[in-house]
């Protein structure tokens, strides 16, 4: 059984005092953050596992994470698939694993009184899993059609080659689910060797939020995962190639009804200085009705039948992207608007009014995006999977708050010189751009 010493109980009530989440390292290193929330009688639980992920796959493994994800639910040391299935249906629950490039993680959501039998579930999925050799072939094949699947659609080829440009040997540059042919080598050998390497206690993030007390939760989690060890081995080291911003244009011709136009930039990490500024851009430029890509490229123009842009959270430097779909006779004038638009940043601040509705916007979706126990357990949990601060959502907040239009034309300035286009379409609408 594990135990918190003193100095750390005292640690958790003075944090209580200034914040609703409780948070928790016990003896083997998980970390534990508990939301209490009386509201229904749900508990939402996110279990991460950091310095995991496709991030952490070798070229040749591709899809390794992905594939653990869909079998880590397919049989055990003592529990088949059809058991598991069965125990968390029979109370009506959801339970399942999925993987991002920053990290991997389980999750579900059940009402408080089968809590404790969920996580044993749980953890008897996350300790011990066997990945028997048919479900591995099997979803494999799945897998394997599902990326056939997306070579059909035009809005993937274009981000599926626009990410090769901008991420060459890197796992960025490569979908969670692989290739075809890293799909087809790997093995049930690969996610034993993956397992045992990557999964340990005090890599271990549990997040709950729900009816339950933080002293129900450290007595379940320590019951449950308390005997699990720190292993001895010494956890991979990651090498990863340095990015460089530069430009590049690839196209791809698909007898398409219309033309995929994509640009693309190299940004930040979500721990440099400059990462809520690009966010705050994002947002202006290519989020709803209102955003200035809409108003100019669609309203306006008429050019796009649809236009956004969107700059994910990443561990490394992540892709600002802007995209746009077009009737493949206005292809080069929609890139030409499209990089148009992109320019002005750097060229003009925006006004009062802009950006302070820019602001808003991004603001309140933040605020809505946590409103249920599955969001509060998943943003508390991804934040420390991605080892940001416990006050990030308030750091994030005030920086929002003190950006200035001058500070987002410099960031413009900097980031968006160097642009990687990705077109899809007829070709004879490409070969004109």
């Amino acid at each position: 059984m594990l135990s918190l010493e003193p100095t750390k109980r005292e640690q958790v009530v003075a944090t209580v005092k200034q914040r609703s989440e409780h948070y928790i390292v016990l003896d083997n290193g998980i970390t534990l953050i508990v939301t209490e929330n009386d509201t229904a009688d749900l508990v939402a639980c996110r279990i991460f596992l950091k310095n995991a992920g496709a991030r952490w796959e070798s070229c040749a493994q591709a899809g390794l994470f992905h594939l653990m994800a869909t079998t880590l639910t397919k049989g055990t040391e003592t529990l088949t698939a059809r058991q598991i299935a069965e125990s968390v249906e029979s109370v009506g629950a959801s339970l399942g694993a999925d993987t991002t490039a920053d990290y991997f993680f389980l999750g579900f959501k059940t009402i408080s009184v089968d809590f404790s039998v969920l996580l044993a579930i749980a953890s008897e999925i996350l300790r011990k899993p066997i990945f028997p050799a048919a479900e591995v072939e099997l979803e494999k094949r799945q897998i394997r059609q599902g990326i056939r699947s997306q070579q059909e659609l035009p809005m993937n080829v274009a981000f599926n080659q626009l990410r090769q440009a901008m991420y060459p040997n890197h796992p960025y540059g490569v979908s969670i689910l692989g290739t075809q042919e890293t799909v087809s080598s790997l093995t049930q050998a690969n996610l034993l060797e993956c397992h045992d390497l990557f999964f340990r206690p005090d890599h271990l993030i549990i997040s709950l939020s729900g009816r339950i007390t933080h002293e129900a939760a450290i007595m379940q989690v320590e019951k449950t995962f308390g005997d699990w060890s720190i292993p001895t081995h010494v956890h991979p080291k990651l090498d990863l190639p340095q990015l460089t911003p530069t430009t590049a244009l690839r196209s791809v011709a698909q007898e398409t009804q219309q033309s995929i136009i994509m640009l693309g930039y190299l940004g930040t990490s979500v721990n440099h200085q400059d990462y809520p500024v690009l966010k705050l851009l994002s947002s202006y430029l290519g989020n709803g009705l209102s955003s200035r890509l809409f108003v100019e490229l669609r309203e306006k123009q008429g050019l796009a039948y649809d236009v956004s842009a969107f700059y994910p959270t990443r561990l490394d430097a992540a892709n600002f992207i802007t995209h746009m779909g077009t009737a493949p006779e206005n292809t080069a004038i929609a890139l030409d608007g499209l990089r148009s638009e992109i320019a002005r940043l750097s060229e003009a601040t925006l006004s009062t009014k802009e950006l302070q509705g820019a602001k808003n916007k991004l603001l309140g979706q933040q605020a809505l995006g946590k409103q249920s126990n599955s969001e509060i357990a998943q943003l508390n949990g991804w934040y420390e999977a991605l080892g940001l601060s416990r006050n990030f959502d308030r750091q994030f907040e005030s920086a929002i708050a003190q950006i200035t239009s001058q500070q987002l034309q410099q960031v413009a300035q900097t980031y968006f010189q160097c642009p990687y286009v990705s077109l899809v379409g007829p070709e004879a609408a490409i070969t004109v751009v």
